[in-house]
């Protein structure tokens, strides 16, 4: 079962819900003239939030009508499993070494319509070289061939270079920021990271706010 953090899920009429709907809506019109069918989220620094708010993202993607995959893509603390309460034994590394999957991704069900879940799979000693390799651009045309978006969670900027490698790949990026922990300067530093390698950042979520 999904965790109380699908705060789209367990209390859709509060105000973080909106805020994850609206966030949406921003993002399905601000790529009228580009188009927006991958989007990857990722953060500064560890404690940013940054899986549950592509969660809830999702959610509300998908609750427009829109078929949804959600990708598991960091691989070093995955935790959209967790988050899901599902299996992340198979998954993305498992499309990286086993042809079989390529041709049928270890897709799960969620519990909302129209989103699917892609679990990060067997940790791998070198998740930069793998997100790095043509085997990811494959797998990223696959999927989007079979969604209406593809959205992937990633390791944090100030982590490793896995955003930055990942962030080249994709329609757009987000950063996340978490109120009364995020370090300005990490925030600062990471969007200089993505942008010196001219990654389209999108914008920042601020999550953890009072207002």
């Amino acid at each position: 079962m999904p965790t109380p953090d699908l705060i789209t899920l367990t209390d859709p009429r509060s105000a973080a819900a909106e805020a994850y709907r609206t966030l949406r809506t921003n993002l399905m019109f601000s790529s009228v003239e580009t188009p927006l069918k991958t989007l990857m989220l990722t953060a500064a620094a560890r404690e940013d939030d940054k899986s549950t708010a592509l969660a809830n993202l999702a959610v509300t993607f998908a609750q427009s009508g829109h078929k949804v995959i959600l990708v598991d893509s960091d691989l070093r603390q995955p935790r959209q499993h967790t988050l899901w309460g599902v299996s992340g034994d198979k998954g993305l590394t498992s499309m990286m070494i086993q042809n079989s999957t390529v041709v049928e991704p270890p897709l799960i069900s969620t519990t909302v319509d129209n989103l699917s879940l892609l679990a990060a799979g067997p940790l791998p000693p070198n998740p930069a070289d793998l997100l790095s390799s043509r085997r990811m651009d494959e797998i990223i045309a696959l999927l989007t061939a079979r969604a209406d978006y593809v959205l992937f969670d990633c390791a944090p900027v100030l982590q490793a270079s896995d955003a930055v490698v990942l962030g080249r790949k994709v329609n757009g990026v987000l950063l996340v920021v978490r109120a009364g922990s995020s370090r300005r300067d990490h925030t600062a530093q990471a969007r200089e990271a993505l942008e010196r390698v001219h990654v389209r950042i999108l914008g920042a979520v601020l999550t953890n706010s009072r207002e």
